[in-house]
C-alpha cells in the first residue's frame, strides 16, 4: 500500500550503518524504511510513494550506481542521496549527473544529511504534485473530440466563435456547441477558466496543437 507520508528509503549492506542512519534519521520525526540491498529495495519499493533514497555507493551485487541507473530506467524519479567511504571524483561526477540529490561521505555529517533529506523529501513532493496535476488534465483532455480540440485552441488565441466558425468551415452554432462541451466536459465556469485549463495542459503534458496532425478529426 503506497503511503503519502513522506519516507527516508535507506539502503546500505552494513547493518551497523543503517542502524545509526536511521536513528538519526527518526529522530529529526521523518519516517524510515531500511534494506540490505538494491535488489531488497527494488522488491518493496512501491512507485509514486513520496520520499527519498540514502544508499551506499558501493553494496555487492547491485551497486549504488547501478541502481541509480535501474531506477532512471524504469522511469522512476524518486530523489537519490549517496552516502560512501570510499567515493571518488569519478563517482560523484556520475552520480550527480545521473540526478543525485547529495553524495556524502561516511561517517555521514548529521548537518549536511538533514539539509539533504529536506531538499529531497520538498522535490519529492514538487515531483509527486505535477504528477498529479498531470493525470488529471490528462483525464479531462481525454474527455474532448479532436474538433473540439481544435476549438479549444483557437479560443486560446483569442478567435470569435465566427472567427472560429470562418477557420474551421463551420457554421457558428456549431462552434457555440463545441464550446459548451468543452465547458461541460473539462469542468470549467468561465472562459477564462478555459484558457487556464488549456495552459495548464500545455504545461503539464507537453501537449501540442495537433490540427495539422489530425485532419480527419471528427466534425
Amino acid at each position: 500500500m503506497i503511503t503519502m507520508t513522506p519516507t527516508v528509503f535507506i539502503v546500505d549492506d552494513d547493518p551497523a550503518v543503517r542502524d545509526s542512519l536511521a536513528l538519526l534519521i527518526r529522530a529529526q520525526g521523518m519516517r524510515v524504511l531500511s534494506f540490505a540491498s538494491a535488489q531488497e529495495f527494488l522488491d518493496n519499493y512501491q512507485e509514486g510513494e513520496i520520499g527519498c533514497v540514502v544508499l551506499d555507493i558501493r553494496m555487492p551485487q547491485i551497486t549504488g550506481l547501478a541502481l541509480q541507473d535501474t531506477l532512471r530506467q524504469r522511469g522512476i524519479t524518486i530523489p537519490l542521496i549517496f552516502v560512501t567511504g570510499h567515493g571518488d571524483v569519478e563517482q560523484c561526477s556520475r552520480a550527480f549527473k545521473n540526478g543525485a540529490i547529495d553524495f556524502l561521505t561516511k561517517p555521514v555529517n548529521r548537518d549536511s544529511l538533514v539539509e539533504s533529506l529536506r531538499k529531497a523529501i520538498r522535490i519529492s513532493i514538487q515531483q509527486h504534485c505535477h504528477e498529479v496535476e498531470t493525470q488529471e488534465v490528462t483525464t479531462r483532455l481525454a474527455r474532448i473530440s479532436g474538433r473540439e480540440r481544435e476549438v479549444l485552441e483557437l479560443v486560446a488565441d483569442g478567435l470569435s466563435s465566427k472567427e472560429i466558425a470562418r477557420e474551421l468551415d463551420l457554421s457558428p452554432r456549431t462552434v457555440e456547441v463545441h464550446r459548451a462541451n468543452l465547458f461541460s466536459k473539462l469542468g470549467v465556469d468561465s472562459l477564462a477558466d478555459l484558457i487556464r485549463f488549456y495552459l495548464k495542459a500545455l504545461e503539464a503534458t507537453g501537449m501540442k496543437r495537433d490540427r495539422a496532425d489530425n485532419p480527419d478529426n471528427e466534425q
